[in-house]
């Protein structure tokens, strides 16, 4: 009989796996998407009255990522909303965090006391411990952010790591000075208006930046010698495009509508278009907002409730799990999703997530700009394309 082997294998089994691996893969099979059988079966949608979600602890001014942190889980650990987060440290909802690396939790007042430390004499090199930037370890030494790339082979794309050197050769030159130093990086901020170079403070985006200057994201990125997933951080400084002369009057600008986009619907995606009417009119809509979320269901997933999409994003909406849009299953119940992106006072998520009706000003806002507050995309310009013909298919539809 080889019962007796066996058992004790099993027993060696349960015994040698460390807890919290069992927790990652419990984890990950929770996250995992929904099958094509599992979306066509209903889902039960919540019904409680929505709550927030009290602190555990106050929030700092400045956070540092563990390993197993997502951004939803940090700002319910804090009593803070998932959009707040992003907002203050210029991520969107397709960012991904990693240990180490410091967030803001406090707006843009939250680097302020980093001047102090000028005062220290630099040092021929630095070791890099976890969750300090290049920013920070210039202003530290009394230096800039160029300096050091400079001094170290480095551009503004390169990630550096705990424990590695970085050469300090030109921080001995700002360090007779240090009380000009902080007057000097606050000087860009004001004069940006129609400047050449604008530093990124807590909370910028390069979208805020481009429509600020009148350019776009693409000559960002291209002026700065930036790719497509580069981040930006507080106290860098930006190259823009020089202001235009008639700068100062945009609406002409603004009232040019972009480019439509034009699609006939097959049987899936009308249905789809008519459960965000039939949900949009029970919960008071008007068509602009219905519009606005026919618009944003296209962009984002085709009309398609999906059961896959870029990282964990899931459903109509392509709505995150992991940054507090619910759980995978309710992510692909398209009823529920739907509800959420409009939020307000029926949102099923409560204020773990910021729908349409709970942006301050939505209805004054551009067609573009109020689904890019609810969605944070990296592509905000596609939603504006799609508005005339969502228009067209509330009327064919609803």
């Amino acid at each position: 009989m080889r019962t007796p082997a066996v058992a004790r294998r099993t027993r060696t089994l349960q015994l040698g796996v460390p807890a919290a691996l069992l927790g990652t893969l419990s984890a990950g099979i929770a996250a995992t998407p929904a099958s094509a059988d599992a979306v066509s079966s209903p889902i039960e949608r919540l019904q409680s009255t929505p709550t927030r979600i009290a602190p555990t602890e106050a929030p700092p001014a400045v956070y540092t990522v563990r390993p197993g942190d997502t951004i939803s889980s940090i700002a319910n650990r804090f009593g803070l909303r998932t959009v707040e987060v992003l907002a203050w440290n210029g991520l969107s909802w397709r960012s991904v965090i990693y240990p180490g690396q410091t967030l803001s939790l406090a707006g843009a007042s939250a680097p302020s006391p980093a001047p102090a430390p000028v005062q220290a004499a630099p040092t021929a090199t630095h070791t890099v411990v976890a969750g300090e930037t290049v920013f920070g370890i210039a202003q530290k030494h009394g230096t800039s952010v160029d300096a050091v790339l400079a001094a170290n082979g480095l551009d503004r794309s390169s990630v550096i790591y705990p424990g590695q050197q970085l050469a300090l050769s030109g921080a001995s030159a700002p360090s007779a000075a240090p009380p000009a130093s902080p007057a000097q990086t606050a000087a860009p901020v004001p004069t940006a208006t129609g400047g050449q170079a604008h530093a990124v403070a807590a909370g910028d985006t390069l979208f805020a930046i481009a429509k600020k200057y009148g350019t776009t994201v693409a000559q960002l990125l291209a002026l700065n010698g930036l790719g497509s997933g580069a981040i930006i951080y507080p106290g860098q400084s930006l190259t823009v495009a020089p202001a235009p002369a008639p700068a100062p009057t945009p609406a002409p600008a603004a009232a040019t509508p972009p480019p439509q986009l034009f699609a006939n619907l097959d049987a899936e995606q009308a249905a789809n278009a008519s459960l965000i009417i039939r949900v949009g009119r029970e919960l008071g809509a008007p068509d602009r907002a219905i519009a606005i979320a026919l618009a944003t269901a296209m962009v984002e997933s085709n009309m398609r409730n999906l059961s896959w999409g870029d990282r964990d994003s899931l459903g109509l909406f392509q709505q995150r799990p992991s940054m507090g849009w619910g759980s995978p299953e309710q992510a692909v119940d398209a009823d529920r999703s739907t509800r959420v992106f409009f939020g307000g006072s029926s949102d099923p998520n409560g204020q773990a997530s910021r729908g349409l009706f709970d942006i301050s000003g939505w209805e004054s806002m551009s067609f573009t700009d109020a689904a890019q507050a609810v969605q944070i995309s990296a592509y905000p310009d596609r939603y504006g394309q799609w508005e005339t013909q969502a228009h067209q298919w509330l009327g064919v539809h609803g």
